[in-house]
């Protein structure tokens, strides 16, 4: 082998370790991407091309598909008129091998599934690309081209996500529990000195719950008080944070609900409602009040602070998803009395699998 061919030999992979990836934005009049999704390695670039009209790329999470991601990459507006000679472009370049998700910020185009993704899942993956363009519609976008940028840098890979099943044992009470988690989802463990009430009053300070976030560990219990005006506490699911859980689980989870709580404004004593903590995985809530969730009243226990699915991820979506109607908003027949832990194990208010066990040794997760 010559000197020359070696070098050539040499040079190749260099040669080969890039590829330019083209893709039209709103060809012939469309809100969509061309294609609407690719697989890239990393050090290539996607070479974004506008057509007329006025739209954008930009960055958002799986969780928050319509809104900016703290950090994240955006082209800008780019308005090209229908006798634009030449197009505008916008390179962007590829850093690793995990999933990046973006849409169009020009109001109701990501609401009507004008979004991308590079190296997403293949169906029927919960975090494919067809899930994401179906969570941008469900949301209906955001209704502001300058919506809060809320999410979080980092998407957990799907595999992250699974089922977790582990036994715990309190004394003489034992308990076998199956919950979908994630990585950074506590433990079940029980809280160290026993179990702890969690006070939440709820309208004392307006439109919210205090505290709005917390932590709890297994067997604790949660009261929410209620103070002047008519609200609820009821369970949703992180994607759909102003909907029933009932109403929205694919799996027949069936969420808590307070019902409506009225407090006149000059009342003395205020009723309650309780829920048992039966594992550690985290748990959305919302105010059924028409409009209140919209407005940011909102609640989580056990909220992954270091992951997309956080708090303030979750209140954005809230905030972004439009006007609510009662019955979709947690109307209930749920009675407002306090639930028992032993009640609160039978009626499922959690909405996860709990079955009781025999077996007296903790378990780790699986």
């Amino acid at each position: 082998m010559t000197t020359l061919t070696a070098l050539a030999f040499a040079l190749l992979p260099a040669a080969f370790a890039q590829t330019m990836h083209s893709v039209q934005v709103g060809p012939n009049g469309t809100l969509t991407y061309d294609p609407p999704f690719i697989t890239a390695a990393a050090g290539d670039t996607v070479q974004f091309t506008f057509n007329p009209k006025n739209h954008t790329v930009t960055q958002s999470s799986f969780a928050a598909p319509c809104v900016p991601l703290a950090g994240g990459a955006t082209s800008g507006f780019h308005f090209e008129s229908n006798v634009s000679a030449l197009l505008d472009t916008w390179d962007f370049t590829v850093a690793d091998s995990t999933t990046s998700w973006f849409f169009c910020e020009q109001i109701g185009h990501c609401g009507q599934g004008m979004v991308f993704a590079i190296n997403p899942p293949a169906d029927p993956d919960p975090h494919s690309f067809s899930a994401f363009q179906a969570l941008a519609k469900q949301l209906n976008g955001t209704g502001s081209a300058s919506a809060p940028a809320t999410a979080t840098a980092t998407e957990p890979p799907a595999q992250s996500y699974g089922t977790a099943t582990a036994t715990v044992t309190d004394g003489a009470s034992t308990w076998t529990t199956v919950y979908t988690s994630y990585d950074g989802t506590p433990a079940p463990t029980f809280a160290p000195g026993g179990p702890v009430n969690h006070l939440i009053k709820v309208g004392i300070d307006g439109l919210s719950y205090t505290p709005s976030n917390i932590s709890a560990a297994i067997g604790d219990t949660v009261t929410f008080e209620f103070h002047p005006k008519n609200h609820t506490v009821t369970q949703s699911s992180f994607s759909q944070p102003c909907v029933s859980l009932t109403e929205t689980s694919k799996s027949g989870q069936v969420g808590f609900k307070s019902g409506f709580q009225f407090v006149a404004d000059n009342a003395t004593t205020f009723p309650t409602f309780n829920i048992t903590i039966n594992d550690t995985s985290p748990v959305w809530a919302y105010c059924g009040q028409v409009g209140h969730c919209q407005a940011g009243m909102v609640f989580a226990i056990n909220a992954v602070e270091s992951g997309p699915n956080n708090f303030a991820a979750f209140q954005a979506i809230a905030n972004a998803s439009g006007s609510g109607s009662a019955s979709s908003s947690g109307t209930s027949s749920a009675p407002a009395s306090s639930q028992t832990h032993g009640a609160a194990m039978a009626n499922k208010p959690l909405g996860y699998t709990l079955l009781l066990s025999a077996i007296g040794a903790v378990a780790a997760l699986l």
